[in-house]
């Protein structure tokens, strides 16, 4: 598993739901506006307080946690 330095759960803050830096943003925001098109530089324009390797290890960490688990997908026939 690799270590992410800009990842923090915090278990007293949004539910320990995996955030940026402490800043209650949480990853899947960012991943989310990423998979609806938004750009780096949106994303920065709508959350100042963030950093381009923000985003970028954001979607780091979201790859890893589909890869340690099994999501339900349809069946293509």
């Amino acid at each position: 598993m690799a270590s992410y330095q800009r990842i923090s759960v915090d278990p007293r803050q949004m539910g320990g739901t995996p955030c940026l830096r402490r800043l209650r943003i949480p990853v899947a925001t960012v991943v989310e506006m990423v998979a609806e098109g938004m750009t780096t530089e949106g994303i920065l324009a709508a959350y100042p307080d963030l950093e381009r390797e923000d985003i970028a290890e954001a979607l780091r960490y979201a790859a890893e946690a589909v890869r340690e688990r099994e999501l339900p997908l349809r069946t293509v026939a």
